[in-house]
């Protein structure tokens, strides 16, 4: 993070999502310097805020009403909280929305027609408009009215299917992922369609309606496990932390514990072979080739788990490490972000929590503290991520933001009386 000019310094984004996709879309907007307002219910605010445990500690480290989730996702932002029900919070939105590059939305199918927000009624007020709906299932189909949330598109999308412990294994049975996945994905994928919809405006000067659906981004991210089965039929299965195409690539029991190696391709293997002391199983005709392996795997793992069972994890890893076969530690997250490699390369942020300054409804205890999120991972040399501010206190720019839109002091305190604002 620094002070170089910022890729997307230029473009202003209208934030009416909540909860993780959308936001997440928007985060990656933020840090790449786009100025994102975002709009919430007042005195409640984006159900993340209340998704706890875990929620922050205020300076003596008790803690307080707010969920550590709104964090993950709302860096960089400025809030504002605004009834869309009303007509004049519908009014301020269309204002906003008729000097916004980008909108983003995460409202059930025709959710925002009524308030005359959707699509073709801002197409009308502002044709570069941008405006990227985020659903579960999209704006057609069968489904298209239904309600979405990530765990149930890891289920109906097949990747439960083919998380966890195999048939007739302890633990066996479908497994959903330790994050919503797909939320997150959805988002990065909406972030990379808004992008390519700035570019396309760029060269027709008009904006688009963006439709992204969690269950579209469930099946895509199937990656090789779609492929498999729409070329062969053959329906995956799970396989805990084995792999269907490629041998050894599992967890291996160590000495003291357990490692992760990941061979992916024959001269790896042969260089694990000659560091472990078996050279002669490179050239075995059960497993000189990863498909010979992947065949033969039955034989080939206990083979090396007598093998992986004599040295310590890190044994193994230093005895690797300079062989060019991967192999790592099986972190918790705490020992994640201790990890050096992660230290060394800046994946914390501090940033001091912002007071409560505009008059909104105080929702959280929260004293002046610091906020820590996980930095991100997009490095651009030249127009590198930026770091405006800390994930916002409900409501914190509201009386900035209006006043932008022209609305002095007056005008947003009768706003804020009529619950408004």
């Amino acid at each position: 993070m620094t002070n170089k000019p910022a890729a997307l310094s230029h473009l202003k984004v209208l934030d009416l999502s909540r909860v993780l996709a959308g936001p997440w879309c928007t985060q990656m907007l933020a840090d790449l310097g786009a100025d994102v307002i975002k709009v919430e219910r007042p005195g409640a605010g984006d159900d993340t805020r209340h998704w706890g445990p875990p929620f922050l500690k205020n300076a003596d480290g008790i803690d307080t009403t707010e969920a550590t989730y709104f964090t993950a996702c709302n860096r960089n932002k400025r809030a504002i909280t605004l009834d869309m029900a009303k007509p004049q919070g519908q009014a301020l939105i269309c204002q906003m929305a008729a000097s916004s590059d980008i909108l983003v939305e995460n409202f059930k199918v025709g959710g925002l027609q009524q308030y005359g927000l959707d699509y073709e009624s801002l197409k009308a007020i502002n044709p570069r408009l941008i405006y990227c709906s985020v659903t579960g299932f999209g704006q057609t189909g069968p489904y298209a009215e239904r309600a979405g949330y990530d765990l149930m598109i890891q289920a109906m999308s097949g990747l439960m299917s083919i998380t966890g412990q195999a048939d007739g294994t302890p633990g066996a049975g479908p497994m959903r992922m330790g994050v919503a996945l797909i939320d997150v994905l959805t988002g990065i994928y909406a972030c990379s369609a808004i992008l390519a919809a700035v570019e396309s405006r760029r060269q027709t000067g008009q904006g688009q309606h963006i439709d992204m659906a969690l269950l579209d981004v469930g099946m895509a991210v199937l990656a090789n496990q779609a492929a498999g089965f729409l070329n062969t039929g053959k329906v995956p299965q799970r396989q805990g932390n084995t792999h269907p195409s490629l041998a050894p690539y599992q967890t291996f029991e160590t000495a003291d514990g357990q490692m992760l190696l990941a061979v992916g391709n024959d001269g790896q293997f042969a260089r694990f072979c000659e560091a472990a002391g078996q050279a002669g199983w490179a050239s075995d005709e059960r497993f000189r080739s990863n498909t010979l392996r992947v065949q033969n795997r039955e034989a080939l793992i206990p083979l090396m788990l007598s093998v992986t069972r004599t040295r310590s994890t890190a044994q193994w890893i230093s005895l690797l490490e300079d062989k060019a076969v991967p192999c790592g530690p099986i972190n918790d997250i705490g020992q994640a972000f201790a990890d050096v490699q992660v230290q060394a390369r800046s994946l914390v942020i501090k940033q001091p929590a912002a007071p409560l300054n505009n008059g909104e409804k105080a929702i959280t205890n929260v004293a002046s503290h610091i906020i820590q999120t996980v930095a991100s991972p997009l490095r651009l040399m030249g127009t590198p991520p930026v770091l405006h501010r800390a994930p916002p206190r409900l409501g914190e720019h509201t009386d900035e933001v209006l006043a932008e839109l022209g609305l002095d002091a007056a005008k947003v305190a009768a706003l804020r009386a009529q619950g408004v604002v």
